[in-house]
């Protein structure tokens, strides 16, 4: 039986990473909507408020769930932070987001998830990850898309649970500094 449900899914992502992405949505064409932001579609002059306005209204804010692809360097990124504070926010607007992190084959704990330093993924997802119960989980990178569909399955059914997820990590100001394979710990 086929599936006939479309998730809506914000991709984000590194633009060092955007082969991964391209991947991602080719493999699942007709499973998912594709939400995320292209090159081009925010003007990078605007105010850092803007923004974020602009990626949680106009690209995430009918999305279902939120997926991370995590590259080597991606936890030092503002948009990436940026994207995943307003995918776990739920207003009056706009209903929070299934989150799903997947370590890239370019990331260091690729297919070590279980040893994996949770400094170097993005704070905001790993302050969310950690056994079943936890509201995102981490993946190694596959082109299954039966694997694929599944998780995106199973984000979407945890995005409403108890207790809500934390987003109380302070926003990032910039891009972070620092060698990507140290992680973000220790940084401010």
């Amino acid at each position: 039986m086929a599936n006939t449900s479309r998730h809506r899914v914000f991709v984000s992502f590194h633009s060092e990473d955007q082969k991964y992405r391209d991947r991602f949505v080719n493999l699942l064409d007709d499973r998912i909507v594709d939400k995320s932001v292209g090159d081009g579609d925010i003007n990078k002059n605007l105010n850092p408020d803007e923004i974020r306005r602009q990626i949680r209204d106009d690209f995430i804010a009918d999305a279902t769930v939120t997926v991370v692809l995590i590259g080597s360097c991606t936890w030092k990124r503002r948009h990436v932070d940026w994207e995943i504070g307003a995918s776990l926010t739920d207003t009056k607007h706009n209903d929070r987001c299934g989150l799903l992190g997947i370590l890239l084959p370019t990331h260091q704990y690729y297919n070590k998830i279980n040893n994996i330093n949770y400094c170097l993924i993005p704070p905001r997802l790993a302050y969310n990850v950690g056994d079943e119960n936890s509201f995102a989980c981490l993946h190694n990178w596959t082109k299954d898309r039966e694997k694929l569909a599944k998780w995106i399955n199973q984000a979407f059914r945890r995005r409403n649970k108890e207790p809500p997820p934390d987003n109380s990590y302070a926003p990032f100001v910039k891009d972070r500094k620092g060698d990507c394979s140290k992680g973000w710990q220790g940084l401010g």
